[in-house]
């Protein structure tokens, strides 16, 4: 039905094509798991794969289908609860850390529910495509959708990093790319004031808005990532030794988990567990997987510090987006990034940290109803990170895009590049 459907509407219904091709690509990407992969729960922040299929499929049945389609029934009512994640205002949902407790409903069983829905949703854009609130609706479901396919890889990554054998997910998926660098240089940016925030061109989730003046005091960003060869010789300095370098949260964090490399390096530094298994560490590819405390005493000990996320964007705005491409069902390598204007690998390789914690914009409004839920109510306690990773979609990811973690958070595509002020 779907090949069908895409195949008559064709251009008329381009929302219809986007629909198809996000949902198409979320159980591919599971598609290359066995049913037993799709069920375990390593730690809180990781969720099973088939709970991520089922959660983005429930966004599109409660907010999309219930209201919008005369008739529909949902596929199982009690499965409201157990795939809400965190919309308080429209019901009570299942404890975060016990998703992995759910031997039921099966990953069949939730397949089935996706086909339910796909096919209610085709039915809904077939008949009522041009209704601009519901194109919308649909919209932000696919954006949504999209940054669980980013969770479900690095979730799964971490499941099978947890396994003694340390199986693969793709043998020919390594994450992040490397490439051969340019020497590190920072890169001087003129005191100004400009403006940051999505600029109404194209789709933006609410904690882009508004867009607003910022004032820039002179600075330099480096003109690439930090490198593993980079973070090994911060190591290799007693980087993980000397609490000088680290806030106190950070120290405290470090000392309670025995913190002294990055996350999925081996013992001795030469390894990293990526998708396609243990693989040798690449020099020159950017550090991956460091909390903003790592990065935070990184920079100190280099004599740097974290870009502020303005500084980072008005530096982003002037680059076209460049990144891994999650579309025709898979990842593919894109060219070298970002290399005019003396920067690169803005966006696409390593989400990276900022120093600016994440907080509302100036004038900032949240979604109506309940979908205000999905961006404000976090803006407390956590840090911006920018620019998207290797496993984000490339027409997912643009200069005013903002996600945010909490500082110790380490299972997500976390890098950072150096910032240093200009007196």
């Amino acid at each position: 039905m779907a090949t069908n459907l895409a195949a008559t509407r064709g251009s008329e219904q381009g929302l219809l094509n986007a629909y198809l091709r996000v949902r198409g690509l979320s159980q591919h990407l599971a598609a290359r798991l066995a049913p037993e992969d799709q069920v375990v729960q390593t730690m809180p922040d990781v969720s099973p794969t088939k709970w991520h299929l089922a959660h983005v499929t429930w966004f599109f049945e409660r907010f999309v289908l219930g209201p919008k389609l005369p008739g529909y029934r949902a596929f199982d009512e009690r499965w409201h609860y157990l795939f809400n994640s965190y919309y308080y205002t429209v019901g009570d949902m299942y404890a975060r850390p016990q998703r992995g407790l759910l031997s039921r409903p099966t990953v069949a069983e939730i397949l089935d529910f996706r086909a339910h829905v796909d096919e209610g949703m085709q039915r809904l854009l077939w008949e009522f495509g041009e209704d601009s609130d519901l194109a919308f609706l649909v919209t932000l479901g696919l954006n949504h959708e999209q940054q669980h396919q980013e969770l479900l890889l690095t979730d799964i990554k971490h499941v099978l990093w947890t396994n003694p054998l340390g199986p693969a997910y793709d043998d020919g998926l390594a994450t992040p790319p490397a490439r051969p660098v340019a020497p590190l240089a920072f890169v001087e940016q003129a005191g100004r004031e400009t403006r940051i925030g999505a600029d109404g061109q194209g789709f933006a989730f609410d904690n882009e808005t508004p867009r607003h003046a910022v004032r820039l005091r002179p600075h330099a960003l480096a003109n690439r990532l930090v490198t593993n060869a980079e973070y090994r010789e911060f190591i290799a300095d007693g980087g993980y030794r000397d609490p000088a370098l680290w806030l106190a949260d950070g120290w405290a964090q470090l000392q309670a988990e025995g913190w002294d490399r990055p996350l999925y390096w081996s013992q001795d530094g030469a390894e990293e567990f990526t998708l396609g298994g243990w693989r040798p560490v690449q020099p020159d590819a950017p550090v991956c997987h460091v909390s903003f405390y790592e990065a935070d005493a990184f920079a100190r000990w280099a004599g740097a510090r974290l870009p502020e996320e303005g500084e980072w964007e008005a530096a982003a705005a002037r680059h076209p987006v460049a990144g891994n491409l999650l579309e025709t069902g898979w990842l593919h390598p894109a060219p070298a990034r970002n290399a005019d204007a003396g920067l690169a690998q803005l966006f696409g390789d390593v989400w990276e940290w900022t120093a600016s914690p994440y907080m509302p914009y100036p004038g900032f409004e949240p979604l109506a109803g309940s979908l205000g839920e999905y961006n404000g109510k976090f803006m407390c306690n956590q840090m911006t990170v920018r620019g998207g990773s290797c496993l984000t979609s490339t027409d997912h990811i643009r200069a005013s895009y903002r996600s945010f973690f909490y500082p110790q958070q380490r299972w997500q595509m976390l890098g950072f590049r150096l910032a240093r002020d200009i007196r």
